[in-house]
């Protein structure tokens, strides 16, 4: 005697409801996951222009400055480059006292021999932080994960 094969409607409807349920769980997990990116991109974008505006000096033998508006969040670089960061990622930003065009506007200096007027960018949202450390003596800009000391 032989068996019918194939699936009963019932073991279909189940396996749906399975693969459904599973699709949720990862779409949970991926948009949780969302604003730690989008943080940790704003910060690695702020990097990036800071040393391609140390890079611009070194190269045209010219100082060249990048600006920060803190309040609204935005910063012009070298080149006329210009950004903004997310409404929702909180930065703070300390720079050396000379270079403090205003309290809501700052600009990190960078010189032809590859120096900087330093400083320390800081994006946070919720409890994650990413901070962006601009050295003095050698203009190196490093991205870490964290606020780092005061």
């Amino acid at each position: 005697m032989m068996r019918p094969r194939g699936f009963s409607l019932v073991e279909l409807v189940v396996v749906m409801v399975l693969i459904a349920a599973l699709a949720a769980l990862g779409l949970a997990a991926i948009s949780a996951g969302l604003p730690g990116q989008q943080l940790r991109g704003a910060a690695r974008e702020l990097a990036a222009e800071l040393r391609f505006t140390r890079a611009q000096a070194i190269a045209t033998g010219r100082e060249q400055v990048f600006l920060i508006h803190v309040g609204e969040k935005r910063w012009q670089g070298a080149g006329e480059r210009r950004g903004e960061l997310p409404a929702d990622v909180a930065l703070e930003v300390v720079g050396a006292r000379e270079e403090l065009e205003s309290p809501q506007e700052i600009a990190i200096r960078f010189f032809p021999e590859g120096a900087a007027t330093g400083g320390r960018l800081v994006l946070r949202r919720g409890e994650a932080a990413w901070r962006v450390d601009v050295a003095w003596l050698t203009g190196e800009v490093r991205l870490r994960r964290g606020e780092g000391e005061p």
